[in-house]
Parts: structure tokens; C-alpha cells; sequence
């Protein structure tokens, strides 16, 4: 019973990083495309995306 808990919690963390891994790059690749500003210490950043 130990060894199937076991594989249990394997199988439970593996699905938890690849739903992880998948919300995150949808979230990189729905980001708009443009032009990205930040003011910080060195003055005003531009980049283009």
C-alpha cells in the first residue's frame, strides 16, 4: 500500500508541473507584441517587443 501512495504523489507533482509549465507559456505567448516603457534609477527605458 506504501509503494502505490508513493507513486501516487510521483504522478500528482508531475501533473502539477506540467499544468504549471503550460500556464506559463500561455501566458508568455499571449502577451501583446509593442513596445515596452519603464522609468527606473538609470531614467526611461524603451524596448521594443
Amino acid at each position: 500500500m506504501n509503494r502505490n501512495n508513493g507513486l501516487y504523489l510521483v504522478i500528482g507533482a508531475l501533473a502539477v508541473v506540467v499544468i504549471g509549465l503550460g500556464a506559463y507559456i500561455f501566458h508568455e505567448e499571449s502577451k501583446p507584441e509593442g513596445i515596452e516603457m519603464s522609468i527606473g534609477q538609470n531614467g526611461v527605458s524603451i524596448e521594443q517587443k
